[in-house]
């Protein structure tokens, strides 16, 4: 994982995931693609972020995107079973992070987007932003943004295919082939993964699996030295098992019940197109951008939910003081329409009208700013204005403090306005509540940067403090003959604490690194938020080893303080067991192009749950190879 200055440089290579700003092959420095209305360079960023890169997944033995996440400072990561991984981010909901697929909304529709069968082949980059994130990309974004880039290819061709086997049936399998030159490139990445799983009810039945098959073309084309087409198009098909709950439990053991005739399909499509006008001298760049995404979820023989989101957007880059390459003051403006569709409820499709300003200014002496707003006029809920400011001031001796605040809010999902679900879930039946509120989040964050032993380590300390209003919860009994349902607390929801990211090069051939969280998450009548530790650790160690030929990996995730809620008695609210996991992995390049990979995740069989109820991945022995031309 590589964090803040000692990330990998972002080329114009990788900015064809994102092409704004890359009008030349220049080194534009460290980027973060997703760190405002156009790429941002990282030392002038003020808000909090971490890059997880290719290599990462790679040295570590990283297999899937929830794996590569559970590490990340600020994050929590919590898996009921295999297939209903929620990501949360300073204590937030879990619909409070918005999930992009190369800048694209994974979730159609609204609401939040579920991690299943996503496996880091093929994958460039995640990026991580923490802190409220409305003003760039609207409602979702209130806790942070994820962005998940995958792979483009360099200047020339390139190949690459790789095959993985794991103990207990699973396999997986990725081929990547690309062309490109110096006006643009296409693409094509395809990905199968078996994961033979296990039973996630830990009654020894059977293992509910994941099958994805994803395929991405991406391109893009530079028609002039003033104007620049792209595409890209994702599908994705998912076919995965699951358990049933029994709501008649007397303990966290018969909870889960395992259940061979549990099965779902879900179908994904994201495709976006855009066109880019650079003029006045590289100062002024116009972009026009169309984005789908198309979502079906079905269970059993029940028909499919489509969850569809369409956004047209307009984005405007003035350098005020130069090309935007190199602008030292730069102004984004943006004019976005967005419309969200579901079959859940054809009547209800809601449209947001946005305008966005985003200002950045580097004033020399290591001292930049970034500041932006935004007006949504929404059809359905009320209209909402959100804004967001940071900083970083790089002293001499390359210590940076950074510091942000801003707003953001959330929008009711479709379930929690319009659900209708018979007895038997959540026991009593579940329906929704039309008169819901959006919820509205107000945070900051302060934190330094300092390098240490001649810059061979790199420590982050940041502090960060966020409260929400009219937080939406679900409430048992509240309804017409004791079903459930939804509404806003009254109250302040408050989230406090502090992440550290810390890298060491103890050696010329050994790296240190440890994440920490500390996280306070308390609803309004100060009870515990289910499923945000308050302590995460993660300690590893990356060797080279085989004569420089290959590495040798091993991290430690310690994790404590993490509440869930109960449906079993004694109900209501308890922790979860503390836990600690290993996980180690080796990699040897038998030649310059081809590496052979081993592994095993929980290399002890911890048993433990993040969920209450359900059971932890075993141990699991992986073996590989992976070529690139």
């Amino acid at each position: 994982m590589k964090t803040h200055r000692m990330a990998v440089l972002a080329t114009s290579t990788i900015l064809a995931a994102q092409p704004a700003l890359a009008q030349d092959a220049l080194d534009l420095g460290t980027l973060i693609l997703s760190g405002g209305l156009t790429p941002i360079e990282e030392e002038r960023y003020g808000r909090s972020a971490t890059v997880i890169t290719s290599d990462d997944f790679k040295e570590r033995g990283i297999n899937s995107v929830q794996d590569a996440l559970r590490a990340v400072p600020g994050v929590s990561v919590s898996s009921a079973g295999g297939n209903f991984t929620q990501v949360r981010i300073r204590g937030g909901e879990s619909n409070h992070t918005l999930i992009l697929i190369d800048g694209v909304e994974a979730a159609g529709g609204d609401g939040e987007y579920i991690l299943s069968g996503l496996s880091t082949a093929n994958i460039e980059r995640i990026e991580v932003l923490r802190g409220p994130q409305s003003v760039f990309y609207g409602s979702n974004a209130s806790a942070g943004v994820i962005n998940i880039v995958t792979r483009t290819g360099g200047i020339g061709q390139e190949y690459g295919m790789s095959l993985e086997v794991g103990s207990h049936g699973s396999a997986n399998a990725s081929l990547f082939v690309s062309s490109r030159n110096d006006r643009g490139g296409l693409s094509l990445s395809l990905s199968n993964d078996q994961d033979a799983g296990w039973d996630f009810s830990g009654d020894g039945g059977e293992r509910d699996k994941t099958d994805r098959f994803t395929a991405i073309l991406k391109g893009d084309y530079r028609v002039s030295d003033q104007i620049e087409l792209g595409f890209n198009l994702r599908h994705s098909q998912e076919n995965f098992d699951f358990d049933s709950l029994n709501f008649a439990a007397t303990n966290a053991a018969t909870y889960v019940v395992d259940d061979p005739t549990q099965v779902s399909n879900r179908e994904e499509m994201t495709f976006s197109i855009y066109g880019e006008h650079t003029f006045a001298s590289g100062r002024v760049s116009q972009r026009l951008t169309y984005e789908l995404t198309d979502n079906d979820q079905s269970t059993g023989a029940v028909a499919p939910t489509t969850t569809e989101t369409e956004v047209l957007r307009y984005l405007l880059s003035v350098g005020l003081d130069g090309d935007l390459t190199a602008a030292n003051h730069l102004i984004n403006t943006l004019l976005e329409f967005e419309e969200d569709r579901s079959s859940t409820n054809p009547l209800f499709n809601r449209e947001t009208q946005s305008i966005a300003l985003e200002y950045r200014g580097s004033f020399g002496s290591g001292f930049d700013v970034q500041a932006g707003v935004r007006f949504d006029d929404n059809s359905v809920f009320d209209d909402a204005v959100v804004w967001n400011v940071g900083g970083s001031y790089t002293f001499a001796n390359n210590v940076r403090i950074h510091a942000s605040a801003g707003t953001a809010v959330v929008n009711p999902t479709y379930f929690e306005l319009f659900a209708n679900t018979p007895n038997g879930f959540f026991g009593p039946g579940t329906d929704g509540n039309p008169n819901l509120s959006p919820e509205e989040n107000r945070g900051f964050d302060i934190g330094v940067e300092v390098p240490f032993f001649g810059d061979r380590g790199l420590i982050d300390v940041t502090y960060f403090n966020e409260e929400l209003e009219d937080e939406i919860t679900f409430t048992p009994g509240i309804g017409a003959g004791g079903r459930n349902g939804f509404v806003n607390q009254t109250g302040t929801s408050t989230r406090e604490g502090f992440e550290v990211e810390a890298e060491f090069a103890a050696t010329d051939s050994v790296d240190l690194r440890l994440f920490y969280t500390y996280l306070d998450a308390k609803n309004p009548n100060g009870t515990v938020e289910v499923r945000r530790p308050e302590h995460e650790v993660s300690l590893g160690i990356t060797s080279q080893a085989f004569r420089g030929r290959g590495s040798v990996s091993a991290d430690i995730r310690y994790v404590a303080g993490n509440a869930d809620s109960r449906f079993f008695p004694p109900f209501g609210t308890a922790e979860t067991p503390d836990f600690v996991t290993v996980d180690v992995a080796a990699r040897y390049g038998v030649t310059e192009n081809v590496d052979v990979t081993f592994g095993v995740d929980n290399l002890f069989d911890e048993r433990y749950s993040e969920v209450w109820g359900y059971a932890s991945r075993d141990q699991t022995f992986y073996f590989g190879f992976d070529a690139n031309w």
